[in-house]
């Protein structure tokens, strides 16, 4: 039997690989985007879903085996994220795109508030926890511009970052989502190795074939334009690498799916072009 499956951000950066893995492995896919008409991949049938629009999620739901949970980051998430789920049929697979969470909070903190919303929903559950994305790197909003510059401004403290493709977060949330074996399981994804900021842009100089550096910047430099509560979690997350909780090394890519999770330098050759700009 064929399983109907919403990602509810089907283009961003780990939605958009599970919409097509899901669809290459055979399910019924919905796209979930504010914008339907940017959801253009074979096999996926878009559908208008906005956290802001509370009208349009139970018809997003309806019918639905399963849902992929990419976590909307502001400051009412674990309110949104309850109230949705509850929407969702009591046997409707629920997996939820987290972060990685090494130490770094309390039970009342926002992040784990989030993932209660989902376990505590009476749905069968899965938490994917992953670390850094790899995919910051090609993205305008985040580093793709300095690297064009051949710098790399991250504010590291000399702490390793064990980066991880979205590819493969995708790949391990599709499992999740199309095999009830992961129910009541919290998958904590990285990549193969753990690298501090100058070795990641060693590699980076590597692929591309010109230097990047990496310039250790204050944390108030690197915070420069962001403002609310999105200010509030980077400043976190940026303290919580420097505390090295985004350094571990897990198999749980390999063990999931089969297949080990990609290195930072095939990422790079992957989006040499893209990094190149």
């Amino acid at each position: 039997m064929t399983a109907t499956v919403l990602v509810t951000g089907a283009r961003a950066k780990t939605g958009a690989p599970a919409v097509r893995q899901l669809a290459a492995a055979g399910a019924d896919v919905r796209g979930g985007s504010s914008d339907p008409g940017g959801v253009r991949v074979p096999g996926v049938t878009p559908v208008r879903f906005s956290w802001d629009k509370e009208e349009t999620w139970a018809p997003s739901l309806d019918g639905v085996d399963a849902v992929f949970v990419v976590r909307p980051d502001r400051a009412d998430a674990p309110d949104v994220v309850a109230r949705f789920v509850e929407l969702s049929h009591p046997d409707t697979r629920v997996v939820l795109l987290s972060e990685t969470a090494q130490g770094g909070y309390g039970p009342d903190d926002w992040a784990p508030r989030v993932e209660a919303a989902v376990h505590d929903s009476g749905r069968p559950w899965t938490i994917v926890r992953p670390g850094w994305f790899m995919q910051v790197l090609t993205d305008p909003r985040f580093f793709l511009d300095d690297l064009a510059q051949g710098r790399l401004p991250f504010p590291s403290g000399d702490a390793r970052l064990a980066w991880i493709d979205a590819r493969d977060i995708a790949a391990v949330a599709v499992a999740a989502l199309l095999d009830p074996a992961h129910e009541g399981l919290t998958h904590v994804v990285s990549g193969p190795e753990s690298l501090t900021l100058a070795e990641t842009a060693a590699v980076l100089s590597a692929g591309l074939g010109r230097p990047v550096r990496h310039d250790d910047v204050d944390v108030d430099v690197a915070l420069t334009g962001i403002d609310g509560f999105d200010r509030e979690i980077t400043e976190d997350t940026y303290a919580r690498v420097r505390r090295g909780e985004f350094a571990e090394v897990t198999d749980t890519v390999q063990q999931v799916t089969g297949a080990p999770a990609r290195s930072l330098a095939q990422f790079v050759a992957d989006h040499a072009d893209v990094l190149r700009g």
